[in-house]
């Protein structure tokens, strides 16, 4: 059985440590997501929640919900070939769905979250044309927006929250460098070397952009650099005091630098 979230819900007990910040899972809300074409609502409340049902019963799309609001990109992860199939694709008896929702709802009133809510609410929604939405607390956000906000705290699409079937043995068998993931969520400076990346990023979109401005900057100055010495050579054109006949306006000649 999945278990959805690693931290054990078990609140005021003594795996929970005085003052330490803690999310808890509870609700998720589902409207056309993979076999769930009505809309329901499953609680989680404190303790360990099992969802048991035979097989097929779609114990696995639930955690697939999880990991998708989340911010999962690959239709492979979501047991698709598209993000489309996340969609209920009807039956006999039901017609297609349109679109797939769903919303996670987690208990913030430790403050792990950065937000000024005791209860957040993350919402995704992806319409069979491709266009996908998210929001946070009802306020349509960045699927970034919703990344950042989950960063060091343990739940996220890749993070150590979400360990599904045959995941432990991926991570036994993985090479230490696809280890180091999972362990820089666990220290907490998975935030740290996102906005590093982010800095960089931008040094460099800096940097090339200065460089265009050097190009074009010579390549002004050498159209630019012959007028200087033409307006230095003897018989230029330059204005003259000199008044026309009528006396009313100044004469144009030709007249050397001596």
């Amino acid at each position: 059985m999945r278990r959805l979230f690693s931290r054990v819900r078990k609140r005021g007990g003594a795996r929970e440590r005085k003052g330490e910040p803690r999310l808890y899972l509870k609700r998720i809300e589902l409207l056309g997501f993979k076999s769930f074409a009505d809309r329901t609502v499953l609680e989680f409340g404190p303790g360990i929640t099992a969802v048991v049902g035979p097989n097929g019963s779609g114990k696995s799309n639930i955690t697939d919900a999880v990991r998708w609001v989340l911010g999962e990109q690959s239709a492979k992860t979501l047991r698709g070939s598209k993000m489309e199939d996340v969609i209920f694709a009807g039956s006999s008896a039901r017609r297609p769905k349109h679109y797939a929702e769903v919303s996670l709802t987690l208990d913030n009133q430790s403050g792990a979250l950065p937000l000024e809510y005791a209860e957040v609410t993350v919402t995704r929604r992806v319409y069979r044309t491709g266009e996908s939405e998210y929001a946070i607390c009802g306020q349509p956000c960045r699927l970034k927006d919703i990344a950042e906000l989950f960063y060091d705290t343990g739940v996220g699409k890749e993070a150590y929250a979400l360990i599904g079937q045959g995941r432990v043995e991926e991570i036994i068998a993985a090479k230490p460098e696809e280890r180091r993931a999972m362990f820089e969520e666990a220290a907490g400076i998975v935030k740290t070397k996102a906005r590093k990346r982010e800095a960089q990023r931008k040094l460099e979109e800096t940097e090339a952009n200065l460089t265009r401005l050097a190009d074009i900057l010579v390549e002004l100055e050498n159209q630019l650099g012959p007028w200087p010495s033409r307006r230095r050579r003897p018989g230029a054109i330059r204005p003259s005091p000199t008044l026309c006949a009528s006396g009313k306006s100044a004469c144009w000649s030709t007249t050397s630098p001596g």
